[in-house]
């Protein structure tokens, strides 16, 4: 899941950004509106964190500009002002939920899986294939009753495969959905994160082709037989 914050205060963005990347997110970050604004347009987030006082482009205006021009993605407003008049602004123009400052991280975390959860409804809430479960609430992952243990880019790279199932997903997809702007590898790294992934489903008793190499093109999970 890739999350976009929007955040001036540089310290504060900082924390959230490593606290949210413990939490599996990836996580890019603008310091004001406008520069927000434009990453927005430029890839495909699962949710929009923003602060309502930012330079260039308040985070209010943002909030309506992007849901005026149809941008669906959740948005969690972050504010200093703890007023009911503030809160029903940020609603009024397009915010999903409101988290006042200082911002308690346990319940920003819950919030956002909230979001998360109500932007994808669609889809269950466990991901599977086979004996495979991916669980993003708890980001526990196992093969059949044996738990498996993943770095947080291996874990990246197998949920974004089970939400896609049998597309096939290039490295440089892959690269832009799983690493931040401001530190995407070489395509060769993609493949080491595999290579571990594959060996580690492999000792919790996966075949060694449950995620499938498709020949010049990327990766996907094989079919189930």
């Amino acid at each position: 899941m890739r999350i976009l914050l929007v955040e001036d205060d540089i310290r504060l963005a900082e924390t959230l950004a490593e606290a949210l990347t413990d939490q599996r997110y990836v996580v890019d970050v603008a310091i004001d509106g406008e520069t927000g604004w434009h990453q927005a347009q430029s890839l495909d987030y699962d949710l929009l964190v923003l602060d309502v006082m930012l330079p260039e482009l308040d985070g209010i205006s943002l909030c309506h500009r992007l849901r005026s021009h149809g941008y669906n993605l959740p948005i969690l407003m972050l504010t200093a002002c703890d007023t009911l008049d503030d809160e029903i602004n940020g609603l009024d123009r397009g915010a999903d939920d409101y988290v006042v400052k200082p911002v308690d991280l346990q319940k920003l975390f819950a919030r956002i899986r909230a979001l998360l959860r109500r932007g994808t409804a669609s889809a269950a809430p466990i991901l599977r294939w086979g004996d495979l479960h991916l669980n993003p609430s708890t980001c526990e992952v196992g093969y059949g009753q044996t738990p498996i243990h993943l770095t947080p880019k291996e874990y990246a790279l197998l949920e974004l495969l089970l939400r896609n199932g049998r597309r096939v997903l290039s490295r440089s997809v892959m690269i832009e959905h799983v690493w931040s702007l401001e530190s995407p590898p070489e395509e060769h790294t993609v493949k080491v994160h595999i290579r571990g992934l594959r060996q580690k489903l492999k000792a919790a008793g996966a075949s060694d082709d449950l995620i499938e190499t498709v020949h010049s093109m990327g990766y996907r999970m094989n079919q189930l037989s």
